[in-house]
């Protein structure tokens, strides 16, 4: 019986899949299958894995449906008792899933771990998306252990130990194929940017635990599918971080904290309009936008989250995976730039 499947939703890009695929081939552990969900790519990256990789699974798909409808395609084919989803820009310590099955089977309490995540380029550091764990303030800003805002520390064994957190990142993870489906998976509407943490708010209302453990180490290039400078990403970012708000704390609360980050929104605006990102500053606006257009999303989102919710906001605040502080206050006013300073 399968252990786990790996899910890698792919747009394009060839070279950097088919170094994803000789680094997992080169695994110590092989009770694994391989599903690359073809999110309608044109660049022949999915005939060549095709005629190279024969025990593949190739998922296709009829458009784009990024990252989350991407990975929820690739888990309806899944075979494995755990799902490990994983970019397409990523190369992986030969052991890395050895250490993270073994985690997982040694608490049935924990839904996710994710591996330490390093830049390709400067293994020295800690990649943006992920680092080593990750975190969010109560006003849904998310930040981690090694990277704040833009700020990424260097790694010299701080952020070493098993640890719990609030997220694991998209980048790679490896969660339980059971709670995935009481969840429902990914949220659709997110399609890309923020829909792991998204899926580990509903894993924390359900009574699960997210954990990172450092000793499992991988590398992420970053940015290959959608520039960190794209306007898009501006927008995905803030959009989807106002729908999390909105949809997973409770009603009052949802409406309390949206009026503080609407003034934070039109401030951010502001600070992209000074820097002459014309497009960034028109953004944050789309992303007010289709909040405004789409208050029904939110609400089938809040009535599925209350199915599901055995935790209070209180509870997660307490158990330190939510920040009770602001991160940007922290990070511009008082000039907070790591995870150690930001927690004392």
């Amino acid at each position: 019986m399968i252990k786990v499947s790996i899910i890698i939703p792919h747009y394009n890009n060839q070279d950097i899949l088919i170094s994803c695929i000789v680094s997992l081939k080169k695994l110590d552990y092989t009770n694994y299958e391989i599903i690359v969900v073809n999110n309608n790519s044109t660049d022949g990256s999915i005939e060549y894995v095709k005629n190279n990789y024969k025990d593949i699974i190739i998922a296709n798909a009829k458009k784009n449906l990024g990252y989350a409808g991407g990975c929820n395609f690739g888990a309806q084919q899944a075979n494995g008792e755990y799902l490990l989803f994983l970019n397409n820009d990523t190369i992986h310590e030969k052991n890395f899933l050895d250490i993270l099955v073994s985690r997982l089977d040694e608490n049935r309490d924990i839904a996710s771990i994710q591996p330490k995540i390093l830049n390709i380029k400067n293994k020295n550091y800690f990649d943006y998306a992920g680092a080593s764990g990750g975190y969010l303030d109560y006003l849904v800003f998310p930040f981690t252990r090694g990277r704040i805002f833009n700020t990424i520390e260097k790694d010299t064994g701080q952020y070493d130990d098993f640890s719990k957190v609030f997220w694991a990142s998209g980048a790679g993870f490896i969660t339980r194929k059971n709670i995935f489906n009481k969840i429902n998976g990914f949220d659709n509407s997110l399609f890309a940017h923020m829909e792991e943490i998204d899926y580990h708010w509903k894993s924390h209302l359900m009574g699960f635990e997210v954990w990172v453990e450092p000793k499992s180490v991988i590398y992420h290039h970053g940015g290959k599918t959608l520039s960190y400078m794209s306007p898009i990403k501006t927008y995905l970012n803030h959009r989807n971080s106002l729908i999390l708000l909105l949809s997973n704390y409770h009603l009052g609360l949802s409406i309390y904290l949206f009026l503080i980050r609407f003034c934070l929104e039109i401030l951010s605006s502001i600070k992209e309009l000074c820097s002459l990102r014309i497009s960034h500053f028109i953004a944050h606006y789309k992303s007010l936008l289709w909040i405004l257009l789409n208050i029904k999303v939110i609400k089938r989102k809040r009535k599925e989250v209350s199915k599901i919710r055995t935790k209070n906001d209180i509870d997660l605040m307490n158990d330190k995976v939510i920040l009770n502080k602001s991160i940007v206050k922290l990070y511009y006013i008082f000039f907070k730039r790591k995870y150690s300073e930001i927690i004392n």
